[in-house]
Order: structure tokens, then C-alpha cells, then sequence
């Protein structure tokens, strides 16, 4: 196998590496670093997340640089500040016995002004947000005429996030002579959109298939209904005592709920996402890379710069909208030659999102039970065995107690004292999960037919609500509504029906007056216009035909009609953090 000073590099650079611990190149360094350093040539590369693209395309880079100079040389686009951060880390420690190198990281949420003044002190190598980019160069502030290098990393992530006007502005203002490098973990149209447009016959390597699963990661998923997902993710949690996982969730809001919930019942989790402060994100990150949180909770964008090794499993509490979002997700296990395993917990009606998954990862998903409560004492009992088995005895400091603790423990015979010790702390789990139901029984298909289509669910009431898509109402914007009118704590809601000017919601049937009093008390609006929401009932009929039903009557005694549920329908269910008794508190680890 080659080494980093057979591509190349000189033997700085080879110090620097040594001293990281990185001994052979990647499949994608040993591509794309002979590539740049021998050639002026556009590069087009695909390379899954945690293989190394950072030192691939940076270390030609460093090699080449021009350290008599303070122009910038090269600009390093990257969708984050997480990321941006970390690529001009690794550059500065990949440079670490190379004299003359200047790196600066810009990027938002922090003060420009100390960022000018690194730039007016001269750096070769500007690692940044598009945003920041653009920001700089409108100010006068960064200047990018003299560049010999342009390096779009995680390109795919930088147009999901609408990047594409900041990527003109700064492409506009950058010297025609320059050698393109683009990055990528996935390379959907738009990415190819990218190549086509902004490059000129450029080279493409690839380390693996474009959009492919990672070989080291093995796909779960486990069925569950709506009321449950919550505790099935504490019974994934729990049935994995060792588990180091990010779980993805699709929103801020959603992110910081399941948080807080694992933070109550116990759990060594935090959240991660947009609405945090900088300071707080960077502490967030740096407890979960010491592994003093053994679970995150973050949202797509925030995680993209957590560069962590050891991740045991990813968790999509829901699964990404879009299915190269997937492929990110599941990248962040299984790497550096370590296996992984990325679960998805999906609803009945959302296993059909699995298809499309399989077919761009090019594996299958491994439908797998939920763990029962006897399997989660069994895994807790023989990991607190293998700890106390394990336990590094301090003689020295023990034997003065020892004396006293015998004479305590007089007339406990071997086995008593076992079933003793490991009482103290397995009595938690073992009191919790006694009585816990199966999750894996038929409770999550009830109201569901064999089409998938929820059938009618004698615990839900349903709504009526007289806003609809011409309000520019959608799902996610209804729960917020409801939840703005904090009905009751976790409420669970069902399947929801959008119409052109009015919708039907439902609700968990014990809240039906309290869901009818909080709309009239609030004097509810929803963009200027007044809120009505009553009970309704509702009988369907065939496929895709109209329904009959009558709205209950309400206060003021007038029925009303049930225009019913007919045409094309979306539904979004909301978690109601179910799971039966509070959790057993667990041990920080």
C-alpha cells in the first residue's frame, strides 16, 4: 500500500500526519492527492462521509502553497460553521511543522470584526461559510482574484441549505485560471447541475458508488405506531448499554423535545441545532466528542460538523425527507474501518419511504423487533456483571474499610451477597420493564387496513377547523396551532387532512372540551383570519369518494354539515412521548 510521501507529500507534512496517527491513505486520498498535486485539472469526487475527503483535498493544497506570499490562495466553501471550523483545525494541524501557513476560518454567528482583522493580516487559506463568503466580499474585506484553488466540500449539503445564489456571487469574483475541487457524499442532479455549470472538463474519481451505503453499516428499522415512538427509542437506548449515537430528528423543535424527554427520564443526551448559541453548540460538541454524552439529539444541518469515530448507531427518530439525507445520516457510523449500525423507526404507513432508501444505499433494511423488557434486563444485568468483573481494585485505599464491611456483611453467604450487589442497581430496570407491554404486538396496526389508510379510531376525536390551503396551512404549521394552545402536556395528534379552505384534524378524545375551550378562550387567528374549530364525525366510504358525517353540535346549538374527506389526502402524526411509567433513572455513564 502507498504512503503519503510515495503520493508526494513532503516530509512536514509527513511529521504532521504521523503525529495524527494516520499511517496509509484513504481509497479517496490516494486518488484525488496524486490528482491535484500533478494536475491543473477540475476534480469532480465522491466520497462517502468519514473517509477522508478534508485531508484529500487539502493536503495538495498545502503542499503547493506559496508561503512568501499573504494573498489568499485558496477559499474552501463549506455548508456549516461546525465543518468550516474543523477543516481549518485539520489544516492547521496537518501544517504543524510547515512554516508560513495562514488559515482563517469566517463564518456567521460570531464577530466579523476579528475575522477582517485575521484577513488584513494576510492568510492563505480562507475555510468558510457561503453566507460569510459573500458578506467579506461585499465589504471589501476578502479578496479572491489571486486564487489558485476553489474547494466546494459537501456541495450536495450547500444547495439542500439554498446556498446557490451565495455560490454565484462568490464563483463570479474568482480568477478564470483556478483549479475546481468538489466534494461530495451524495451526487444528485443538482450537485451534477454544480460540475456542469461551474467546472471545465473536470476529472472524476470516486471512492465507492455515488450515493451508496457505507459496506461497514448494517440498516435496521423497527415498526411502531405514532403513540409509541418515544419509547421505542428508549428501548433501543436501553437494550444498547454501551450505545454512542446521534439521533436525527427533522425539525429544531422536534430535536430539543426528544432531548429534554431523555434528559428527564435520565439519559446522558443533549440537543443539537440551529437555535442554539454558538458557545452552546460548541460545549454541546465538545462534551459528546469526550464522550460525556453518550447520546445527541441534532437536527441534519447542526450535525454536519461532528466529526466523531466511534459513533455505535444512528437513529432516525423520522426519516429525512429527502433520501440522500439518509445517506448522510447513516455515514456518521461505520467509519474508520468500525462497523455501524443505523436504525430508522418508521409507522406502518411509512415503511413504503423504505424502497427508495434501499435502492440508492444498495442494501436492504432488517425489520427487527422491538426489545422486550426481559431482553433489556438481560443486556443491563450482564453489563453491570462484565463491569464489576472488570472494576481495577484499589487495595491500598480499601483495606482500613475492609474490616468494619465484613463485619457487616457477617451471615450473607455468596450467593446472597451477588443477588445483594447487583440489586442496587438492576432493581431500577428490572421494576420498570416487569410489567412493560409488547410493543411488537398488534397495537400498532389498530386503525390501520390493509392499505396502509388509518381506519377510525375510537381514542381520537375529530376536528373540524375552517382554514385550509388557501391560507397557506400545511401539517406542520396545524401542530404548531394546536400546540400554541397547550391543550394538555404531550397530546397526541392523529391523521390530519388539508383541503383547500378547511382542514380536519384529531386528537386524543379525553381533550375534546379542552381542545374546544382553548380555541374559543384564546380568540384564536392564523395569519389575521379567526379560528373555528368544532367536533366533527365522519363515516368514509369507498376509495377516493365523498363522506358523510355531521359535526357535533356546539355551544351555540347550531349543526353544522361534514363536507368530509374526499380527494387526495396528507396526514403528519405527532409523537405523544408515550411509554407508560416514568423511567428508571439512569446512572450517568
Amino acid at each position: 500500500m502507498s504512503t503519503f510521501k510515495e503520493l508526494g507529500l513532503n516530509l512536514n507534512i509527513v511529521k504532521a500526519l504521523t503525529d495524527l496517527g494516520y499511517e496509509n491513505p484513504t481509497e479517496i486520498q490516494l486518488q484525488a492527492i496524486p490528482q491535484v498535486l500533478t494536475s491543473k485539472q477540475d476534480l469532480k469526487a465522491f466520497a462517502q462521509t468519514g473517509t477522508g475527503k478534508t485531508a484529500a483535498f487539502s493536503l495538495p493544497i498545502l503542499e503547493q502553497i506559496d508561503t512568501n506570499s499573504n494573498d489568499t490562495q485558496a477559499i474552501i466553501l463549506s455548508p456549516t460553521r461546525e465543518l468550516a471550523l474543523q477543516i481549518a483545525n485539520n489544516i492547521t494541524e496537518f501544517s504543524k511543522y510547515t512554516n508560513g501557513v495562514k488559515t482563517a476560518a469566517v463564518y456567521g454567528g460570531t464577530n466579523i470584526d476579528e475575522q477582517i482583522r485575521k484577513l488584513k493580516r494576510g492568510v492563505q487559506i480562507v475555510v468558510g461559510t457561503p453566507g460569510r463568503t459573500v458578506d467579506l466580499i461585499n465589504r471589501k474585506q476578502l479578496k479572491l482574484s489571486n486564487i489558485k484553488w476553489l474547494v466546494l466540500d459537501e456541495a450536495d449539503e450547500m444547495l439542500n441549505m439554498g446556498f446557490k445564489d451565495e455560490l454565484d456571487q462568490i464563483l463570479a469574483v474568482t480568477p478564470k485560471e483556478k483549479q475546481t475541487l468538489l466534494f461530495s457524499a451524495t451526487f444528485p442532479q443538482e450537485v451534477e447541475s454544480i460540475a456542469k455549470n461551474y467546472m471545465y472538463k473536470p476529472v472524476e474519481l470516486s471512492a465507492g458508488q455515488k450515493n451508496k451505503g457505507s459496506d461497514q453499516v448494517s440498516h435496521q428499522y423497527y415498526v411502531v405506531s405514532e403513540r409509541n415512538r418515544y419509547a421505542a427509542l428508549k428501548r433501543i437506548a436501553d437494550v444498547n448499554p454501551d450505545i454512542y449515537s446521534i439521533i436525527f430528528c427533522r425539525t429544531r423543535r422536534e430535536t430539543q423535545e426528544i432531548a429534554d424527554k431523555l434528559i428527564k427520564d435520565g439519559y446522558n443526551a443533549d440537543a443539537l441545532h440551529g437555535d442554539l448559541s454558538q458557545a452552546q453548540r460548541d460545549s454541546v460538541m465538545e462534551k459528546f466528542r469526550k464522550k460525556h454524552l453518550q447520546i445527541l439529539v441534532a437536527t441534519d444541518v447542526a450535525a454536519r460538523g461532528l466529526d466523531v469515530n466511534d459513533l455505535t448507531h444512528v437513529i432516525n427518530h423520522k426519516l429525512p425527507d429527502q433520501i440522500e439525507s439518509y445517506t448522510h445520516r447513516s455515514g456518521r457510523t461505520g467509519r474508520a474501518g468500525k462497523e455501524g449500525i443505523s436504525i430508522a423507526i418508521v409507522t406502518a404507513r411509512e415503511k413504503n419511504k423504505l424502497h427508495p432508501i434501499e435502492r440508492i444505499i444498495g442494501k436492504k433494511f432488517v425489520n427487527t423487533p422491538i426489545p422486550t423488557g426481559k431482553e433489556i434486563c438481560q443486556n443491563q444485568l450482564f453489563k453491570l456483571i462484565d463491569k464489576v468483573h472488570d472494576i481495577e481494585i484499589n487495595e491500598t485505599e480499601i483495606k482500613d474499610f475492609l474490616p468494619s464491611i465484613y463485619e457487616k456483611l457477617e451471615g450473607l453467604n455468596r450467593e446472597e451477597l451477588i443477588k445483594r450487589f447487583v440489586s442496587i442497581e438492576f432493581n431500577t430496570f428490572l421494576t420498570y420493564y416487569e410489567n412493560a407491554p409488547d410493543l411488537n404486538d398488534s397495537e400498532h396496526m389498530k386503525g390501520i387496513d390493509s392499505r396502509g389508510k388509518r381506519r377510525n379510531d375510537e381514542n381520537m376525536t375529530r376536528f373540524f377547523i375552517n382554514i385550509g390551503r388557501k391560507d397557506k396551512l400545511n401539517p406542520s404549521r396545524l401542530i404548531g396551532l394546536i400546540n400554541d394552545q397547550k391543550i394538555g402536556q404531550n397530546i397526541e395528534i392523529g391523521q390530519i387532512e388539508i383541503l383547500d379552505t378547511f382542514s380536519f384534524f384529531e386528537l386524543d378524545k379525553n381533550y375534546e372540551s379542552n381542545t374546544i375551550s382553548a380555541f374559543e378562550q384564546n380568540d384564536v387567528t392564523f395569519d389575521g383570519r379567526k379560528v373555528n374549530v368544532e367536533i366533527t364525525t365522519k363515516q368514509r366510504t369507498g376509495r377516493g369518494g365523498r363522506s358523510n358525517g355531521n359535526r357535533k353540535r356546539t355551544r351555540d346549538n347550531k349543526p353544522k354539515n361534514d363536507f368530509g374527506g374526499f380527494g387526495r389526502k396528507r396526514s403528519d402524526n405527532k409523537s405523544a412521548f408515550g411509554g407508560g411509567n416514568k423511567s428508571p433513572k439512569r446512572r450517568k455513564r
